[in-house]
């Protein structure tokens, strides 16, 4: 926004050089300064404004134990397109974490480069990460300035980190962040309730709903995926399993029976068989 005052420095009228102003979010709400002066660094209006690069949507679902994460690969600049398959999501910890960010591309990996300390400092606990770098993104006078936000997941959480000290956690395993992010959350709430889709698939469809609504999203997708774990816990439909290993339900070892040692239940058949083939024989 701009408005025209009075002299530099009167913002209140009169003769003089007319001066441009802008309205610009600060740490105590909305503020006006003169065109050029934002952030103490040479700016214009028109960089400001009409310049800010848009992009991004980043999906997140997580379902029986499987996480995917979907981002879509387009950067625009004002109405023009700068660049169509933008990598957007990244792996950490070997794979067991993943990260998608929105944003400013510098300041997203400045602050991916914090959370995967955080991770090496709390031993891959994303949660306890997720939380200290909010906090230090929050408090520290140079990461708040960043604007990005980052989403991130394992088999076990899923996780929206801002920069206002948030760390939110859905409750039906659904985020999204990004410009086409209500198209995105909306049919992925929607697929998740009427389908029994697995993860991955629920974030393709999703993203190609969120491609055909959103002008800031194209549809070369990044799909990066955790699958559910093998010792997953058993469905209703499989039998239950018991609880006790076997060998200490049976009433002994389980040992292999020596082929020359004759069977008891043998003996057995042989002592009982005696006595009516014995009368048979006299009688011959």
């Amino acid at each position: 926004m701009t408005s025209q005052g009075g002299r530099d420095g009167d913002p209140h009228g009169g003769p003089g050089k007319a001066v441009q102003y802008v309205v610009e979010s600060g740490e105590n709400g909305a503020i006006v300064v003169p065109a050029g002066k934002q952030n103490g660094r040479a700016t214009t209006v028109t960089d400001s404004l009409t310049s800010r690069r848009r992009s991004t949507t980043i999906l997140g679902v997580r379902r029986n134990g499987e996480v995917a994460i979907a981002g879509d690969g387009q950067v625009t600049q004002g109405d023009m397109v700068l660049k169509q398959g933008a990598r957007k999501i990244r792996t950490l910890s070997d794979g067991a974490v993943l990260v998608g960010f929105a944003g400013a591309v510098a300041d997203a990996l400045t602050l991916l480069g914090k959370f995967e300390q955080q991770l090496r400092e709390w031993d891959g606990n994303l949660r306890r990460a997720s939380v200290e770098l909010a906090k230090e993104w929050r408090s520290d006078r140079y990461l708040r300035r960043l604007e990005a936000e980052i989403l991130v997941a394992d088999p076990e959480s899923l996780l929206l980190i801002s920069g206002t000290g948030d760390v939110i956690e859905p409750d039906d395993e659904v985020l999204s962040i990004g410009s086409g992010s209500p198209y995105a959350m909306a049919a992925a709430k929607a697929l998740m309730r009427s389908t029994d889709l697995p993860a991955r698939e629920i974030v393709e469809r999703a993203m190609t709903i969120a491609a055909d609504m959103c002008i800031y999203t194209n549809d070369q997708f990044t799909i990066v995926g955790i699958p559910a774990a093998a010792d997953a816990e058993p469905t209703d439909e499989q039998p239950d399993q018991p609880s006790t290993p076997i060998d200490q339900m049976a009433p002994g070892p389980l040992v292999a029976p020596d082929p020359a040692t004759p069977d008891e239940d043998d003996d057995d058949d042989r002592d009982g068989a005696e006595p009516d083939d014995a009368p048979d024989g006299k009688d011959g």
